[in-house]
């Protein structure tokens, strides 16, 4: 199979090796289907690089026809090289991207853009100083989330595949031989091959243990080795002199940068989620971890061969090695060894003793475990201090430092893992023990349920002040209320057993009111993670309670449920003495543009979050803004370094954690170098964003809210009434996005363990936000990127808002400034823009031919072309340049990969056709084989755009 061909120039590395990877997928497609299936493939493929290339109708027609002539396991082939080309092409251009930073960083004395060395450089132009930069990071938590949500369509085998296509790209980067380089070719085409010979679809869904097992994958690639890197390159770059050689190296960072998982833990409208894939979820990650340790400490046992026949050892190291158990005479000269044969044992035993398994790779003698990681990293500093105070340091860096530092990362939980629960779920449970314990009021039996919102803040105040319990033990609950109450105390026992980070925070979406927080802190004291306050034992800390705000009516009232969470005197005791004085607050990018659209979603957003910091800033709180992101850009995607450089001053700090969802997991994380790159961007940004002068931004952001707070209102007031209008307004709108996306395709990809509906039925309301997205995507429209903006900007342009320029010339000039010149307006644009880019009007019109009532198609696409007609013309308006045309690589890189995508749209098109008819047909059984291929095709497509979920 042919490959993509960039255009430009400077592309000749990416050319080569999409170009080699398109050439030996051709060669296992012909060894494996034959030269006929090879022969239909190739035609298609240049039919549709002819038809982008060239533009011709005739060719688009073509395109069409052959594709609706295949038949019997020819739609599955096709569906498959394509994709799996697409999936090669994602990996050369990951590569190529490690390629150009390594180029970048050869052949310039100026630091890349987004890069560590660059944010430490343009701090310290501004005068801050390495000291203030640590300062920081003594008390930042940075914490990307993984989460489950279901826009991954790959299987993990085939991940592992791309994993190792990628080291043999890299490794054919060095100066070889013509054989070696033939000898890897060969290791490609054998890659390729399993590639091929791998079922690219599961036949199951997924349940929550296997997303466990997923997401741990990429500790193992990833996290585990890359994260202690960063800190490294951190330490170095705010270290007061060079490096010297022989210098000790400096102590392990304060641990800011951590992982966290909501994979196993999150149960908002996930049945599947309970105490025991909690359990497992803390168990899986333990073990992980724990294997990791002892293999590092062993592979420093091989390292640290140091004989005191050459070289002294301090006395603190000779305790330990002489306390390590190993009384070998082989080794009686080699402390270090002898030392960390006993660390080993201890890590053995605690292995054993928080995991239930035998760890070990080596036989150890009796140990005592360790009780808590701060002995373990006690322990190596012994090592590295005696190394560094006897000529060891170079030998120090080597293994060790890197191990201390994920000690302090990891402890011995590896990654936090988020509850999560629906208030309204908190809200039965409450109503069911109120009851059930007979609690009353004024002589009445209270029903928790029909309390107005005074009435439950008193009485769960109340609760929380009592000492005795409201669940009793010989009480049989409900169902829900027995799975609550169960992993609640599944919590307590974790954090007993792996330490409090294990679990810190419990997310309550759809926070409304403040009792909807205050009724977690009662179900806390019930099951034992908190105590109440007048009780003589050892108060329990509990867990952070996080409101998160999803909806733009939810967004609009958060500021004020928190002032008031905050005035409660029994809250702010817990905020000052149990949470550092620090606040998390989730604010929810999926639903808020569900519920009103991309502009109304952003700008509530943004709005929310000065005005969270006002309120934070009056209570001298810390903020710490969860930002719950998704791929496309509908759901907050989108550079994640433009987007926190872009918010609003004060809102980080410091303080920032984001989600990872569904296949930017895997684009970020799945190979080493790309992954350390993105956490390093994710590290410069938060640098950049929190200790930049402040009261200069300051002063700016009140600039730009006081000249173009009034634009934004009124334009996110007119997207808002535009999108609803279409989405939630118009006759028959449901019907349409049923019919004329995949999105019952989707609901049966088996990508996650979570239904794709809150409730069974073609309801717009109870979709989820993200199977909402990603059907959009998937149909070229991309809908939840745009929609409205478009005539936003126009209506602004024509008639202006109160205190607006006067004339429409006048307005133009401003919103074009605020292109310039606002970080906040400047991304949103760009974002726009790339969705803009990657949509195609002619074939959502084709996606549109499923629904069969022509004038309902009709009018409702008529509606949305006309907005993306006039979204695109305004775009260009402000930005006075065609779309991309300032980033010309990307353009062309798209324009070429269509080439790939759109026979994929093609097929899913008529396979979609084929299979609805034939389910509406009684007579006729769904072609299982069509059903598969339909699939494939969401899978390639799904590659090829990156980000549409």
């Amino acid at each position: 199979m042919k490959a993509i061909r960039p255009q430009s120039d400077t592309a000749e590395p990416l050319r080569h090796d999409i170009r080699l990877l398109g050439r030996l997928l051709g060669e296992v497609i012909q060894a494996c289907e034959g030269e006929r299936v090879f022969d239909t493939i190739e035609t298609l493929r240049r039919t549709a690089v002819r038809f982008r290339r060239e533009g011709n109708k005739a060719d688009g027609k073509l395109l069409e026809q052959r594709v609706k002539r295949l038949r019997g396991n020819d739609p599955n082939s096709v569906a498959r090289a394509f994709s799996y080309f697409l999936h090669l092409s994602n990996i050369a251009e990951d590569r190529d991207q490690n390629r150009a930073q390594r180029e970048h960083a050869l052949a310039s004395e100026a630091p890349a853009r987004g890069s560590l060395r660059e944010a430490v450089s343009l701090l310290e132009a501004q005068g801050v100083s390495p000291a203030h930069i640590r300062r920081l990071l003594s008390e930042a938590c940075l914490m990307p989330v993984l989460t489950a949500h279901p826009t991954e369509v790959q299987r993990k085998s085939t991940l592992d595949v791309h994993r190792e296509i990628s080291t043999a790209l890299m490794q054919r980067e060095g100066p070889l031989t013509g054989q070696e380089i033939a000898d890897l070719d060969l290791v490609l085409l054998g890659r390729i091959a399993t590639l091929w010979q791998t079922r690219m679809l599961r036949y199951t869904r997924l349940t929550v243990a296997d997303e466990i097992e997923n997401a741990l994958s990429y500790y193992r690639s990833t996290f585990l080795n890359v994260i202690p890197r960063v800190y490294s390159d951190l330490s170095r770059l705010l270290a007061r002199d060079p490096v010297k050689p022989f210098a000790a190296p400096p102590a392990p960072l304060e641990p800011f940068l951590r992982m966290g998982s909501w994979i196993g833990g999150d149960r908002d409208g996930n049945p599947n989620v309970d105490a025991s894939t909690l359990e497992l979820a803390l168990l899986r990650q333990a073990t992980v971890l724990f294997e990791y340790y002892l293999q590092e400490v062993h592979a420093l046992g091989a390292e640290l061969s140091i004989t005191t026949l050459l070289i002294d050892a301090d006395s603190d190291l000779r305790t330990l090695a002489d306390a390590g158990g190993d009384d070998s005479a082989h080794r009686r000269d080699e402390p270090y060894r002898r030392a960390l044969v006993g660390i080993y044992a201890r890590l053995a035993a605690t292995a054993q003793q928080l995991t239930g398994r035998d760890l070990a790779r080596r036989v150890t003698h009796p140990a005592p475990p360790y009780n808590a990681p701060r002995e373990l990293a006690n322990d190596l500093a012994v090592i590295a201090s005696s190394l560094s105070a006897n000529h060891g340091a170079p030998i120090a860096r080597l293994h060790l430092s890197g191990l201390q530092q994920a000690v302090e990362v990891f402890g011995f939980h590896l990654a936090t893992v988020d509850l999560r629960q629906s208030s309204d779920v908190h809200e039965r449970v409450l109503t069911e023990l109120f009851t059930r314990a007979g609690t009353q009021h004024d002589g009445k039996p209270v029903d928790y349920s029909q309390l107005d919102e005074d009435a439950r803040v008193a009485l769960l105040r109340s609760e929380l002040a009592q000492a005795r319990p409201l669940a009793s033990p010989w009480i049989t609950y409900s169902e829900e209320t027995t799975r609550e109450l169960a992993i609640l105390r599944a919590a307590a026992a974790g954090r007993a057993r792996y330490g409090k980070q294990a679990v810190q925070q419990t997310i309550v979406s759809h926070t409304e009111t403040l009792s909807d927080l205050l009724e977690v802190l009662v179900l806390q004291k019930e099951t034992g993670l908190t105590t109440a306050p007048d009780q003589n034992i050892e108060p329990q800390d509990g867990l952070m309670v996080v409101p998160l705000f999803e909806t733009i009516p939810d967004l609009e009232r958060g500021p004020e449920i928190m002032a008031a969470w905050l005035d409660l005197p029994e809250v702010r005791e817990r905020v000052k003495h149990a949470q550092n004085d620090t606040q998390e607050v989730m604010l929810g990018y999926s639903d808020s543009n569900k519920d009103g659209g991309f502009l109304t979603s952003n700008w509530s957003l943004y709005q929310a979050e000065r005005a969270l910091v006002d309120v934070f800033s009056a209570r001298r709180v810390r903020l710490r803004l969860f930002h719950g992101r998704g791929g496309s850009v509908g759901r907050g995607g989108g550079s994640s370094f433009d987007a926190i450089l872009a918010q609003p001053p004060g809102t980080v700090a410091g303080q920032l954690r984001l989600t990872e969802q569904g296949e930017v997991i895997q684009s970020k994380y799945k190979d080493a170098e790309v992954g350390r790159w993105h956490l390093e961007l994710l590290v410069a940004a938060t640098l950049e964003s929190s200790l930049a002068p402040r009261a200069a931004a300051a002063s700016a952001e009140d600039a730009h809210m006081a000249h173009y707070g009034p634009a934004m209102s009124f334009m996110s007031d007119t997207a808002q009434r535009s999108y609803r209008g279409l989405v939630y307004e118009t006759p028959g709108f449901a019907e349409y996005f049923f019919a004329t996306t995949p999105i019952t395709e989707i609901a049966g990809l088996n990508i996650g363990s979570r239904p794709a509906s809150r409730k069974q039925g073609q309801h717009i309301d109870e979709l989820r936000a993200i199977p909402w997205g990603f059907s959009w995507a998937q149909c070229r429209l991309m809908l939840t990127g745009w929609y409205g903006v478009g005539s936003a900007i126009e209506s602004y342009l024509e008639t202006g808002a109160t205190g607006a320029p006067r004339s429409r010339r006048a307005r133009l000039a401003q919103l074009r400034e605020m292109a310039r010149e606002w970080p906040a307006f400047r991304t949103l644009l760009s974002n726009m823009e790339m969705v803009l880019a990657k949509s195609d009007l002619a074939i959502a019109a084709r996606y549109a031919q499923l629904l069969p009532a022509r004038a309902l198609r009709e009018r409702i696409f008529n509606q949305i072309s006309t907005e993306h007609g006039r979204t695109v013309s305004m775009l260009r308006l402000l930005t006075q340049r065609e779309l991309l045309a300032d980033n010309p690589a990307l353009q062309a890189s798209l324009r070429e990969r269509f080439a790939y995508i759109d026979p994929l749209n093609y097929l899913q098109i008529d396979l979609i056709r084929r299979y609805r008819a034939a389910q509406q047909d009684g007579a006729i059984e769904p072609d299982k084989r069509v059903r598969s291929a339909i699939h494939l095709t969401i899978n390639g497509i799904s590659a090829g755009l990156r980000n549409s979920g």
